[in-house]
C-alpha cells in the first residue's frame, strides 16, 4: 500500500525503515501469535496446516485473526524522533518489513510518517532478497537503510546510509567491515540479565514461603532432614512460577500496555524480546519439573502439575470469569501450602486448609478491588481482560470482608478443637491470633478503601512493617503455645 504525503527533500535518498525490533521494539508474529492463543487457543491446531503454506500464508492468517493495539506498542523513541525531524525536513520515508501487510499498515497509519509500506502479502515473505529487490524497485536512485540484525546486513550491503537500532551482536560485528556512514542508536539494553530478574518476578518467591507452612504448624522445623526439603521445595516452586509469570505476560502483553506500572515490565516495555522470553519460559517449566522428578516425591510433582495447568487455564480463560478468577487465585495460594505438606510427608489438617482457603479468597477479592478502584479514578467503567465493572467495588468489598470474617471464625473454631491440644501445651496463648488475624484483614481492607493499597495485597504484607511485626508477634504465640 503506498501513499503520498509532504513533498520529499531533493538531494537526499529515501530512508527505508524496518520495523520488528527496529521501529518497535518487539516482533509483531509473536505478539499476534501469542494474542491468537489467548483468544483462540484451538488455533494452536491449525498452526501446522498455516505454515504448511509457507511463512507469508502464516503470518497472514494470524494477522487475520488478531487485533493489536498498535498505539501502545513500544516504539523505539530515539530513534522515532529522529524519523520525525527527518519528515519535517522534507525527506522520503519508507516502511519495509517482512512483516505482514496488515501489521505494517496499522503501524504506518498510526505514526503518519510514511510515504510507502512494502510489507509481506499472502503469499510473498518480504525478507532477505526479496526486500532488497522490493526496496530498489521502490527508490531506484538509491536509498538509506534502518535495521538492527544481521538478516539487515545485504540491504546495508547496498544503502548509501546505514541506520542501525540497537544493532545485534552479530550485525555489530558485520557493521565494522563497513566504510559508509553509519548512525546508531541504542536504547535500554535488552534480553541481558538485567531485565531477566525483573521478568520472571524474583520479589514474587517469597509467596512460595508457603511451602514452610506445614512444616512451621506441624512443628517440624528441627525434624531431620524436612527443613531442606522444604527448601527444595520452595526453590522448584519458584522455578515453576517464573515460567508462569513470563507465560502471563506474553499473554496479556496488550493488557499491561494499558496499565499504569503493568506497561514497564520488560516484555511489554520491550526491554526482552518475546523470543527470549519463550526460551526462558520453557528452560525454567524444565528445570522445575526435572527438579521435582529427580529431588521431591510423586506427589509434589502431581501437584506441581495441577498448578501449572490451573494457571495457564486461568491465563487463557478464567480470569476473564467475575469470581471464578477469585477462587481460582485462591486455590493456587492453597496449592503451595498443599506443595509444602506432600515434599515434606506432613498431613495437613482440614482447618488449615480451610483457614487459608477463606483468607487468600479475601486478599484476592482486595487484589482485584485496587485495580478497579484505580480504573474508576481514570473514569473507566470496566477492567479490560477481567469480568468486572467499576460498579461492582461495593460487592467485591462485602464479599472480601466477609472471607476474611470467615477465615477468623474457622481459626477460633480450630484453637477450641481436640486438635489443639494434642500439639500445644498452653493452648491459650493462641486465642491472641484471632485478634491479630481480623486487625491485618480489616486493616487490609481499610487501606483497599482509602486506595492506599498496591496491586498486590499478599506482597504488601510480606513488605509492610506492621504486619510483619504482627506476623512475628504471631509466630511468638505459637512459640508460647508449643
Amino acid at each position: 500500500m503506498t501513499s503520498t504525503t509532504d513533498e520529499t527533500r531533493p538531494g537526499v535518498e529515501p530512508l527505508c525503515v524496518d520495523m520488528d525490533g527496529t521501529l518497535v521494539q518487539t516482533d509483531l508474529l509473536y505478539e499476534a501469535l501469542f494474542s491468537l492463543l489467548k483468544s483462540s487457543p484451538s488455533s494452536l491446531f491449525a498452526l501446522p496446516a498455516w505454515l504448511y503454506g509457507g511463512k507469508a500464508a502464516l503470518k497472514h492468517e494470524i494477522a487475520a485473526r488478531v487485533e493489536i493495539d498498535y498505539t501502545t506498542l513500544p516504539y523505539q523513541q530515539e530513534f522515532l524522533e529522529y524519523l520525525r525531524n527527518e519528515k519535517a525536513r522534507g525527506r522520503e520515508l519508507v516502511l519495509a518489513t517482512a512483516a505482514n501487510a496488515t501489521h505494517a499498515n496499522r503501524v504506518a497509519e498510526h505514526l503518519g510518517l510514511f510515504d510507502a509500506v512494502l510489507a509481506s502479502g499472502p503469499d510473498v515473505n518480504l525478507s532477505g532478497s526479496r526486500k532488497l529487490e522490493a526496496i530498489r524497485a521502490q527508490c531506484p536512485g538509491g536509498f538509506s537503510y534502518a535495521g538492527n540484525t544481521s538478516a539487515d546486513v545485504p540491504i546495508w550491503e547496498a544503502a548509501r546510509e546505514i541506520v542501525a537500532v540497537n544493532p545485534s551482536l552479530a550485525a555489530r560485528g558485520a557493521l565494522h567491515g563497513f566504510s559508509r556512514p553509519i548512525r546508531t542508536f541504542t536504547t535500554e539494553k535488552r534480553n541481558g540479565l538485567r531485565a531477566f530478574p525483573t521478568a520472571i518476578r524474583l520479589h514474587q518467591w517469597v509467596k512460595n514461603l508457603l511451602v514452610f507452612v506445614p512444616v512451621i504448624t506441624a512443628h517440624q522445623l528441627l525434624a531431620h532432614g524436612t527443613l531442606a526439603t522444604a527448601a527444595t521445595a520452595f526453590v522448584v516452586f519458584g522455578l515453576c512460577t517464573a515460567s508462569v509469570y513470563l507465560l502471563n505476560d506474553l499473554l496479556d502483553l496488550r493488557e499491561d500496555r494499558l496499565h499504569a506500572t503493568k506497561r514497564l515490565r520488560p516484555i511489554a516495555a520491550g526491554l526482552l524480546s518475546i523470543q527470549h522470553a519463550v526460551f526462558y519460559l520453557f528452560a525454567l517449566l524444565v528445570l522445575a519439573f526435572v527438579g521435582a522428578w529427580l529431588l521431591l516425591p510423586a506427589g509434589f510433582l502431581l501437584v506441581l502439575l495441577i498448578y501449572y495447568l490451573l494457571t495457564v487455564a486461568y491465563s487463557l480463560a478464567l480470569k476473564r470469569l467475575a469470581l471464578v478468577d477469585i477462587i481460582t487465585l485462591a486455590a493456587l495460594y492453597t496449592l503451595r501450602i498443599i506443595a509444602g505438606g506432600v515434599a515434606t510427608g506432613i498431613e495437613l489438617s482440614f482447618w488449615l486448609l480451610a483457614f487459608s482457603m477463606f483468607l487468600f479468597t479475601s486478599l484476592a477479592l482486595a487484589k482485584r478491588y485496587t485495580e478497579i478502584a484505580r480504573l474508576s479514578g481514570q473514569q473507566a467503567l470496566s477492567a479490560p481482560g477481567r469480568g468486572y465493572r467499576v460498579g461492582d467495588l461495593a460487592a467485591l468489598m462485602h464479599f472480601g470482608v466477609a472471607s476474611a470474617q470467615t477465615s477468623v471464625l474457622i481459626l477460633a473454631l480450630y484453637l477450641n478443637s481436640e486438635a489443639v491440644s494434642a500439639l500445644y501445651t498452653e493452648p491459650r496463648w493462641l486465642w491472641l491470633l484471632c485478634p491479630i488475624v481480623m486487625y491485618l484483614t480489616a486493616r487490609i481492607w481499610l487501606l483497599a478503601h482509602r486506595d492506599e493499597l498496591n496491586d498486590d495485597p499478599v506482597l504488601f504484607v510480606l513488605r509492610d512493617r506492621l504486619s510483619l511485626l504482627l506476623g512475628a508477634a504471631g509466630l511468638v504465640l505459637v512459640w508460647l503455645g508449643s
